[in-house]
Parts: C-alpha cells; structure tokens; sequence
C-alpha cells in the first residue's frame, strides 16, 4: 500500500469517566460494543487492523466488498467492526468469527454477517488528516464514505449534550454500551487516551462460588461470581478482580473458611471435575484466553458480595466487575438474575434515525 497513513496504526483511546461532559465544544457519539478496526483502502487493497495492530481482514471477508463500494479509492477510516441482530449488537456472536480454520469463517460470515460503522476519517487520497481538528475529519467523513444500509454505516455525532444523554439511556437495549465525548477541536493522536467514555454502570448482589490465585501465589487474583435463576440453579456469570496486593491477602483470609470441603458438593462440580450449569465452565480456554493458566479453586456458595459492572451479555457480565463490599446480610439463595436491570430493546434503526 501507499497511503499517507500506512499501517500500523495504534488507534486514539478513551479514558472513563462518570458523567456525560458538558462544557463546550464536544462531539458526542454512541459507544459500540464490537472489534475496534481500522481500516486501509488503496485501490482495490483494503485491510483491516484490529485496536492491538492485528491483522483482522481474513476474518470478515464479507466486508471486503461493501468497503470498496463504500470507502474512497485511498482512505484509511477509524471505527468498529459489529454484528447486528434484531435484538441489537451481540458481543457473542461477534467474537466467534474470530477462528483458525478458514471453512470456519466463510460459513460465519454468511450466517452472522458483520458491519463497519465508521466513526473518524485519518487519511483521504495524499492528505494525512490526523493533524486536522475532529470537526473537520467529520465533515470529511460524511462526504466522503458512502453509508447506506448495513453494513457499512456512518455513526450518529451530536453537539448537544441533552441528545447524548437521550442515547445514553434508550439505546442501551440496541446493545450499545454508553456515550464517547470527542473535543470537535482534537487532532488525532495515536495510542493517547484523548477522549472521553462514559458506561453504564450498575450493582449486583453475587455469590462467590470460586476463586483464582495471584500469579504470585499471595492472595486473591479473582473472585467467581454466581446467580441463580428461577430454577434454583446457580450459574457462574464473571469475575471480580484487579485487587491491589493488600486487597488479594485480605480476600483470601477472608475466604479461608469456604475453601475447606468445597469441591465435595459444589454445584459447578460433577464427578470430581469442572461442570458448568447451562454449560458455562468457569476456568473453560477459549480463543481469547489460548494458553493462559485458568484453573480455578471452587469454593462454598455461602458468602455475598456487591459488585460494579457496567453491561450484561446475555447471561453474564460483559466485563470484569468491580468488588464494592461483602454483603452478610444477603442471604446467597436471594442471589437471582431478577435483580438486574435489563435495558429496554431498541431497533439499531432507532440508532442511525431510519
């Protein structure tokens, strides 16, 4: 490729914040829960790159097509690689089209059609955009990327903070996961935290049904996490981690007592081995996790803890969770999904105003 922007590219962050910013000059956008891309267009070459410089291309080859027809003849645009459903983004789906074997992802891409929703526009015929201020990229965007129906889309951008506080709260059920605030003034910096998201976040009451050690064999790494649905049965939802060395040592004194006798009757356990419920297996290898050690130690389901956690997926927290405090007066069989919050569905048409 000769591109005035040539590949890698480390794509510009955002850093978190609590509360939607208003004071001036900010461009606001839907946050899209799907694969950071960007992509290079040189003719009829077009490539894809993921968030850590990895090539993403042979993955989404439906894509390929659609870009060229949508893209000009030299461009290199910033956005998101999702899958659309009619429930909205689905976060599963998409990261199975991540697999090694190529009758794999030739299948996927037919039945689970993925879209590029352009968001930043870095580089059009000889001209480096990155120095340019945000607002004039976007202008530049809108004229230059043909976006029609899926799957090539141009992403919702509004000045007004009332609009963005609107989105924030009726798209969440199209699986979108919060608000992205942009200075309209900003050049594009690679790799810098410039810009500014806000999630959703909420509380729920877990069990704690397991755990894995540090790294360093000193204390907690993570907590496994457990709900229980109508039925009665508990099933692992996610983790709670990122404790500071003090916290670990403290977490795994205060779970010593739960370790003894565990695994004789713990519900994730059947003869002596891992055995999810709904085939959910904590400690599973994945293609996310590849050799990582992910074994686990199960513990009694007697205790409760509170925890943060920003998107629900499916049947399970989207990301880590945050531990906030024990819960010793919560009793563990009280521990159901009928506690979460769940967003009211939205039509992705709703999100592009079709």
């Amino acid at each position: 490729m000769s591109l005035p922007v040539e590949p890698p590219v480390a794509p510009m962050l955002a850093r978190a914040a609590p509360e939607i910013p208003g004071d001036g000059g900010w461009q606001y956008e839907p946050k899209w829960d799907g694969f950071r891309a960007v992509v290079f267009r040189d003719g009829e070459r077009v490539e894809l790159d993921s968030r850590n410089e990895r090539p993403l291309t042979r993955y989404f080859p439906e894509l390929i097509d659609p870009l060229r027809a949508s893209l000009p003849a030299r461009a290199v645009v910033d956005g998101e690689i999702v899958v659309m459903t009619r429930r909205g983004l689905d976060f599963d789906l998409l990261s199975q089209r991540i697999h090694p074997a190529e009758s794999r992802v030739r299948r996927l891409a037919v039945e689970t059609p993925a879209a590029f929703v352009a968001f930043d526009l870095l580089a059009l015929g000889d001209d480096d955009l990155r120095p340019r201020p945000l607002a004039e990229r976007r202008a530049l965007l809108e004229s230059a990327v043909e976006a029609g129906d899926r799957p090539v889309r141009i992403t919702p951008a509004t000045s007004g903070r009332a609009t963005a506080e609107d989105w924030f709260d009726r798209f969440e059920g199209a699986g979108l996961d919060g608000v992205v605030a942009k200075r309209g003034s900003e050049s594009y910096r690679e790799g810098e935290r410039g810009w500014v998201k806000v999630k959703h976040r909420r509380t729920a009451d877990c069990v704690v049904g397991g755990l894995r050690l540090h790294k360093d064999g000193r204390g907690v790494g993570s907590l496994l996490l457990g709900l229980h649905d109508s039925s009665g049965v508990l099933h692992h939802v996610g983790v709670a981690s990122s404790f500071d060395a003090r916290t670990r040592e403290r977490l795994l004194a205060e779970v010593e007592p739960l370790r003894e006798g565990a695994a004789l009757s713990h519900p994730w356990i059947r003869d002596g081995a891992p055995d999810g419920p709904g085939g959910r297996v904590p400690g599973a290898p994945s293609r996310w996790t590849g050799g990582r050690d992910l074994s686990w130690e199960p513990l009694r389901p007697e205790r409760v803890v509170e925890v943060a956690y920003d998107h629900l997926q499916g049947d399970r927290f989207r990301h880590t969770t945050r531990l906030v405090r024990w819960r010793p007066d919560r009793d563990p069989g009280s521990c159901t999904y009928a506690q979460l919050e769940v967003p009211v569905p939205a039509e992705l048409r709703q999100v592009f105003g079709g």
